[in-house]
């Protein structure tokens, strides 16, 4: 892979190897070290005893479940957590190092992605890019010519048809998050931290990203991959350090150990079945949608074209695509929230469902799980109690006033069914880990009492514990009759956890398939538009 330096960037160390001190002395040298840390909240150890180093030109993979501690290393890592607030040792080219700040890290070359995108809604991709970089003018004024065609010329180098006119706000969550990736490998950075930067990502764009991360190695750039998707771990990873409870519980060169291996350490023991689907005969109709035609309300653009399907009582129906094939337009338009209807008729049981209305929606029995649980599904300062009852406050209502001790046993109930990992109801939900999080949001919808769930890539960023315990509530929720639309880009998942598939490509329904007959190169022909001959397996 070849890289291109716009000559308004400084050059960066791996897009010009030949200046990057790192790349000469790759190899076993320890980079960065991390030495028994220490790090505690109040009533909370987060970090209980972790160590762990980075090699020079090393990609070195973080994994464990949410709860695990790596997000309070990675912020320990950066300076967020500054140097004296946790025990044990953290060094730096074997130099102790005293971050005080985010910016004393990235003086010393670390630059983070975080999982929650750290963009700005109101500026445009090119000013995100650049933000705090700008080139500038011999007159110390940014220049914005300069900025824009720099970032055309960068984005067009990730293969990436977004416009860095746009704003972020435009965006959708996957392209967000590769602006993001764009933004930091624009750094002159010696170590990348990049906290589960394809959880967003479609499989093409994952295997471009995993090419520039080989590439970066090849230079002298170290990472730190931390991804609950071991597939791409150990298509990318040179060693595995496994987290448990804020503990570093064991290091291991990547041909030393296979996923049961890492999966074992990370929960504690053993598991046979990552896609536990318990199927059973399907009942009635449901939901019915047919020739379903939905424009684009700021830009008329016709986004969903003639769809038309069925939901079962007690099935999972899996949508998949590539990224901007329309999943997530078609489950928030069915929900109410986005679109103007241009033709077509939806029913849910039995009657017409509105294409702009998500209180009637929500109450005539169908709930929508967002993929953007931070900006859709969670009020951050809020506890949990609050959030887990958002949507369900009518029915906990007497006399115009919510009874507090119907709302209590509510949500206890849905809190210990569903295994939230918090000190209580009411913890902030936004100090959680992302898994738990996610519980939240699901035990929120289930609250409502839908008869139909839509899931929005319901397990992005959480580990193998919390996904399992999310297909068993899939399971549950099937066996008691309520049907469940699933949308998801992995495909594993989908093929796993679905009773059929319907592939969406660039808005149209690229085929349909039985979970029988559903394999990755039929999904996959299915959301680019190709026909596979039928016996092809």
């Amino acid at each position: 892979m070849l890289w291109w330096v716009p000559d308004c960037i400084p050059a960066s160390p791996f897009m010009a190897p030949q200046s990057n001190p790192a790349a000469a002395v790759a190899g076993s040298a320890k980079l960065l070290e991390a030495r028994g840390i220490v790090k505690k909240f109040p009533g909370v150890v987060a970090l209980g005893g972790v160590s762990f180093d980075l090699r020079k030109g090393e990609i070195h993979a973080l994994c464990g479940e949410n709860g695990a501690g790596k997000s309070t290393l990675i912020k320990l890592l950066s300076g967020i957590h500054p140097h004296g607030t946790y025990e044990g040792s953290l060094l730096v080219n074997g130099r102790e190092a005293a971050f005080a700040s985010l910016q004393d890290a990235e003086k010393e070359g670390i630059a983070v992605i975080y999982q929650e995108l750290a963009l700005v809604d109101d500026m445009t991709v090119a000013e995100n890019i650049f933000l705090g970089n700008e080139p500038r003018t011999r007159f110390g004024l940014i220049d914005w010519d300069r900025v824009n065609s720099a970032a055309r010329e960068l984005l067009d180098r990730f293969q990436l048809p977004i416009d860095p006119s746009t704003p972020v706000r435009d965006l959708g969550v996957g392209r967000k998050q590769l602006v993001e990736i764009v933004k930091a490998l624009s750094k002159n950075s010696l170590i990348l931290i990049l906290d589960e930067p394809t959880a967003a990502l479609a499989e093409a764009e994952v295997s471009v990203l995993l090419g520039i991360l080989k590439d970066l190695r090849a230079r002298g750039i170290s990472c730190i991959y931390i991804s609950h998707k071991l597939k791409e771990v150990f298509a990318v990873a040179d060693r595995i350090t496994i987290l448990r409870d804020g503990v570093s519980i064991a290091t291991s060169d990547k041909d030393s150990i296979d996923a049961a291996g890492v999966i074992r350490h990370m929960v504690g023991r053993e598991i046979s079945d990552l896609f536990p689907r318990r199927a059973h005969p399907p009942g009635d109709v449901v939901l019915e949608v047919r020739n379903l035609n939905v424009a684009d309300s700021a830009t008329g653009r016709l986004m969903l074209q003639d769809i038309s399907f069925e939901l079962l009582a007690g099935e999972v129906l899996g949508f998949g695509g590539l990224m901007g094939a329309g999943r997530t337009e078609l489950l928030m338009h069915l929900f109410g929230v986005w679109g103007r209807r241009l033709g077509g008729e939806v029913r849910l049981l039995g009657q017409s469902l509105p294409a702009d209305s998500p209180g009637t929606v929500l109450r005539a029995g169908l709930a929508l799980v967002s993929e953007d649980r931070r900006r859709f599904g969670l009020v951050l300062e809020q506890s949990v109690g609050f959030n887990l009852s958002l949507s369900s406050l009518a029915s906990l209502t007497r006399g115009g006033l919510i009874d507090p001790v119907a709302e209590f046993g509510r949500n206890r109930h849905f809190f210990d069914s569903l295994r939230v990992k918090s000190p209580g109801l009411d913890y902030p939900v936004g100090k959680l880990s992302g898994g738990n999080q996610q519980k939240v949001v699901i035990g929120k919808a289930l609250m409502t009492g839908p008869r139909v769930v839509f899931l929005d890539e319901p397990t992005r960023g959480i580990d193998v514990g919390a996904k399992l315990e999310i297909y068993e509530t899939i399971n549950t929720l099937t066996t008691s009759g309520k049907a469940v639309v699933l949308v998801s880009s992995e495909l594993p998942e989908l093929m796993g956890m679905s009773d059929r598939i319907i592939m969406l490509n660039s808005g149209r329904i690229g085929g349909g398939f039985a979970r029988a007959e559903a394999t990755a190169d039929r999904l996959l022909a299915a959301a680019v538009g190709q026909k596979l001959p039928p016996n092809l397996s």
